[in-house]
């Protein structure tokens, strides 16, 4: 891993999204995002990620996509670590799953980071894998391991976070590795 270099900070609160729309472009072969403070308006919303390559106007890119997770709760009740089939896509469109079922209330949010490689490579699809942690609804501490790849060849210039439903408070830094 390269040096990071600090391009955006933004901060969002009861917004519908996390949109950064400038700054992703061929400077950098890899842009890492690192999220904290993640937290839904309503509780066990699965937090999602997507991209745009115009700009940010249409968000819809198509890919594949893998999720595992390990969960532990409070009580020591339960402990688990699988493969979560319905959290991956298979040449989808839509959401990229990021964390699952995260919690509404003030002590539940989730955090984590998104590597994002060669966005401006016109040749190549775009790889991406990432790690989130997250306190869901039920005190269930989840932290989830996502990877997968965007299949498509134009430039990707921007990107989404945003919860399957509701509002969000939160906020992201994007770096570019050198």
């Amino acid at each position: 891993m390269g040096i990071p270099t600090l391009i955006s900070t933004t901060t969002a609160s009861n917004a519908a999204n996390i949109s950064i729309t400038s700054g992703i472009d061929s400077t950098y072969d890899e842009y890492m995002f690192v999220l904290t403070d993640i937290g839904p308006a309503t509780n066990g919303e699965n937090f999602l990620f997507d991209t745009s390559t115009d700009g940010g106007s249409n968000y819809a890119s198509t890919a594949t996509s893998t999720y595992f997770r390990a969960k532990q709760t409070e009580n020591n009740s339960e402990q688990e670590f699988n493969y979560q089939p319905g959290s991956d896509l298979a040449q989808g469109t839509g959401g990229k799953q990021l964390a699952s079922g995260v919690g509404g209330d003030a002590d539940e949010s989730c955090a984590g980071i998104l590597y994002l490689f060669s966005p401006s490579n016109s040749t190549y699809i775009k790889h991406y894998y990432g790690q989130f942690s997250d306190l869901q609804a039920g005190e269930i501490y989840d932290t989830a391991f996502v990877a997968g790849y965007i299949n498509q060849t134009a430039d990707i210039d921007a990107i989404k976070f945003y919860f399957s439903s509701g509002n969000l408070d939160g906020v992201v830094q994007m770096y570019g590795i050198s």
